[in-house]
């Protein structure tokens, strides 16, 4: 149990009649200052049942809890401050987490349920952005941490490889472009081919028409369409990879808007059969003003199908083939009427699972307060940024530690994991200013602060030559410890917040302050001194650098043992 477990269960004992223990744990407190006690109980809600004054309460309830796991019970005002008995807490936290190591924090609560994590989705052809950064890593994260709880995590990546500009990059490469170059340098030839068109059909209206020709015997399986579009297809996959392979994000499908193409029909059918699908200047759409949406339109008037279309279908297909018991999308705020939508067309045709999807919605990166761009109007490429950082990393790494062993695996682990870090410790629906300078740094709230203590922490642990007895009872009662003993003791419910919240920056944000309390405790205390502590201090390291790790692992950064 952790330290508001064990007051709620003393403050039940004795007022079971009058709340429950939910009920006290819901009121229970933090205090502000660490003189005022480690947690707090406002009496406020006891008054009207006992009709006595607050204060009054407070000091009856001191007489009548017996001391159990406090060293200290007293009321101030109207709170009971509980001082926990911190040689009793510690040996149990950190009997737990040497104990069960990594898997500390682990829990059941998904009880090996499908969770399908729909995330990053670039399109074909076109180049991996910063602004794709979000959506991946924050979809890897939330598959991670939902594994922590007992889900079975399935990552989706669906691939924008559909629609009308694909008709106008066949025209564009049958034009401009070369099977050497496109093999060469597949997303930056393409792109250029793409832009290129865009250019040209401004002074001749045939390109617009050669597209839509092209595009419509894609449609129709042409074989010499179908052969153009799997090949951009694959050689544009092969790139993303090498940057997914940088990130260390993989995925259980890419199965994109055009796997959907045949399996739409059914949604128009399910909506027919509803009498849901209503005519509107020609076009067909679903009447949503019960939900206080717009329209959703699943038909233009020309007969083509919208993004709504092939989520509806691609919905379906993800119930039925992963039977998932929550359906998560990891896609920018802006998209936040589309999933309203979505979920409300889903509930008309009577899916109440559609109560499990979630959008997962997530604020911009900005340069300078400024959408990302670099001077020349042009997308910041995310590789290019990961190099960048990389570079950073290992520059520093020169300068600290230039002996280091295998560094430039340690600053590739570094400088990739600093821009992953830096995203996921902002809240995810907050729009944040990337400055690569700040974020590689190995000083303040950064990932590689984060490295660089666990790294500091491991080096403590090799010199000291230590080793987890078994036997051993470890515990610490200085005021000293008892700061990275709370913040470890909390994990498993830092764990539970993140998930709940679908928020890795929750995560993020607690192995900052651990961190931040390990180098206190590492400046402040004579870890290494011969005495009868010895051996509990070092116990209390190993803990602190067993939940820095494991946290790390789940935002999806690594945590080199040397740095």
């Amino acid at each position: 149990m952790n330290n508001k477990e064990l007051v709620a269960a003393a403050i039940f004992q004795i007022t079971q009649e009058q709340l429950t223990k939910e009920e006290i744990l819901n009121l229970l407190e933090t205090p502000k200052f660490a003189n005022h006690g480690d947690v707090a109980f406002p009496v406020f809600s006891l008054a009207k049942l006992y009709r006595k004054a607050p204060q009054k309460i407070a000091e009856e309830l001191v007489q009548a809890i017996d001391e159990g796991p406090f060293e200290k019970v007293n009321a101030v005002g109207s709170y009971v401050n509980f001082y926990m008995d911190k040689q009793m807490v510690s040996s149990n936290v950190l009997s737990q987490v040497l104990k069960e190591g990594s898997h500390f924090g682990d829990s059941q609560v998904g009880n090996n349920e499908n969770v399908t994590v729909d995330m990053s989705s670039p399109n074909i052809a076109k180049p991996i952005s910063m602004g794709h950064l979000r959506s991946t890593v924050i979809g890897n994260s939330i598959s991670l941490i939902m594994e922590k709880i007992g889900y079975c995590s399935i990552r989706i990546n669906h691939l924008g490889d559909w629609g009308t500009q694909f008709g106008k990059l066949i025209v564009a490469y049958r034009e401009w472009g070369t099977e050497e170059k496109v093999r060469q340098e597949p997303i930056n030839e393409l792109l250029r081919l793409y832009v290129k068109f865009h250019e040209e059909a401004e002074n001749d209206s045939r390109l617009e028409d050669e597209a839509r020709a092209w595009f419509k015997r894609l449609e129709e399986d042409d074989p010499a369409a179908i052969n153009l579009w799997e090949w951009f297809r694959s050689a544009s996959l092969t790139e993303f990879d090498k940057i997914y392979n940088m990130l260390e994000v993989t995925f259980d499908s890419t199965n994109g808007e055009a796997f959907y193409n045949d399996k739409m029909d059914e949604v128009i059918t399910l909506l027919e059969e509803k009498n849901l699908l209503k005519e509107d200047k020609g076009a067909e759409i679903v009447d949503l003003s019960a939900y206080d949406l717009n329209p959703a339109m699943i038909r233009k008037s020309d007969g083509a199908t919208l993004y709504i279309t092939r989520d509806l279908a691609a919905a379906l297909y993800r119930k039925r083939n992963y039977h998932f018991a929550k359906s998560l999308y990891v896609v920018g705020n802006e998209q936040s009427i589309h999933f309203k939508q979505l979920k409300a067309v889903l509930k008309e045709l009577g899916f109440e699972w559609s109560d499990d999807m979630v959008h997962i919605a997530f604020g911009l990166i900005t340069q300078g307060g400024k959408k990302l761009s670099t001077r020349k109007g042009k997308i910041v490429l995310l590789e290019e940024v990961l190099n960048e950082a990389t570079a950073a990393a290992l520059a520093q790494i020169n300068e600290k530690n230039p002996d280091l062993p295998n560094k430039e695996e340690v600053a590739h682990q570094v400088g990739v994991g600093a821009v992953i870090f830096h995203d996921l410790k902002n809240d995810r629906l907050n729009t944040f200013d990337f400055e690569l300078e700040e974020v590689v740094r190995f000083e303040g709230e950064t990932g590689p602060y984060v490295q660089y203590t666990y790294a500091r922490a491991m080096t403590l642990l090799r010199k000291a030559q230590f080793s987890i007895d078994s036997a051993a009872n470890y515990a610490l009662a200085d005021e000293d410890s008892w700061e990275m003993i709370k913040l470890i003791q909390s994990y498993p419910e830092i764990v539970l917040q993140a998930a709940e919240q679908y928020e890795p920056s929750v995560l993020a944000k607690h192995s900052i302050r651990l961190a931040q309390a390990f180098n206190r405790y590492y400046a402040h205390t004579k870890i290494l001194a011969a005495d009868p502590y010895r051996e509990s201090r070092l116990a209390l390291v190993f803990a602190a650098a067993t939940i820095l790790k494991e946290s790390l692992r789940l935002l999806g950064v690594h945590a080199p043992s040397q740095m």
